[in-house]
């Protein structure tokens, strides 16, 4: 498991482009056939990864997390990003194709994933927060989401969100998590801007071409900086940060976020013009 602390928006000031890489941006994540996990101090975030392959891999619990099973005190939500797969928990299978979505609540012991294919596995995303209570596991089907559209092609953002953990879908205690899709011809993400200091949030890029990237613009509204995303890679955004950026082809990303509240529209707006 790696560890990040969180620099806080003066120590970013300071930051080089290799600095806030290196404190902002997971790299190297999804390897086949390992579960992978970084726990970030900030509202104690666990991001991770699993890619089972040719084995079927078990979530085990991690020393610094001073637990007895990984779900002890905690909640996870999964998404699967690539082929069809299967999450076992505690004994009931879950079968997730691509952009399913999985709530496993805290208590859960038993959590193991699998692959359908092997040449097309599946790729789990993974995101984790301390839990006070118990909800029930619950899997929500892409076919049965109700997209909200956004944007206009004329200002480049025509994108549709789907929301699956939050306070008017699955149940949980704080985390939220959903996606959203860029349509062919639409780069822009999260624009207007915005700031939620009631919560932290990771944005998980996926569908990225290869031959392309991302600018994800971070920071406080009167001092940005951007970070250069590839495909499957994750960006951690502070509550005092923005968080929007621009590709140079359409693509997907997966938003969670964890802290004081779920109410998903509870955002400190920032106008176009602000920005520095």
């Amino acid at each position: 498991m790696r560890l990040y602390q969180m620099a806080d928006s003066v120590g970013y000031g300071l930051m080089n482009t290799e600095e806030l890489r290196e404190t902002f941006l997971l790299e190297g994540m999804f390897e086949p056939d390992e579960i992978e996990f970084a726990y970030i101090d900030l509202d104690r975030t666990v991001i991770g990864s699993a890619v089972p392959v040719g084995e079927t891999l078990t979530l085990e619990t991690e020393p610094e997390l001073r637990a007895e099973y990984f779900l002890e005190r905690r909640e996870l939500g999964v998404l699967n990003v690539g082929g069809a797969g299967s999450v076992m928990v505690d004994g009931e299978s879950f079968e997730m194709g691509k952009l399913d979505c999985l709530y496993v609540g805290r208590g859960s012991r038993d959590v193991e994933f699998s692959s359908k294919d092997e040449a097309n596995p599946a790729y789990f995303y993974l995101l984790s927060y301390q839990a006070h209570a118990e909800y029930p596991t619950k899997m929500v089907k892409f076919t049965d989401l109700q997209g909200l559209q956004l944007g206009t092609s004329e200002t480049c953002n025509r994108r549709t969100i789907y929301k699956a953990i939050y306070k008017g879908g699955i149940q949980s205690c704080q985390l939220v998590m959903g996606f959203t899709l860029l349509e062919p011809g639409n780069n822009w993400n999260t624009m207007p801007p915005h700031t939620h200091m009631r919560r932290s949030e990771v944005y998980f890029y996926f569908d990225v071409d290869p031959a392309h990237r991302i600018l994800h613009l971070m920071g406080p509204p009167e001092a940005t900086s951007h970070l250069v995303v590839a495909d499957k890679e994750i960006v951690i955004s502070p509550g005092w940060s923005i968080h929007a950026g621009v590709g140079t082809k359409n693509y997907a990303f997966c938003w969670g976020m964890g802290g004081e509240n779920q109410a998903y529209d509870d955002m400190d707006p920032v106008s176009i013009a602000e920005l520095r």
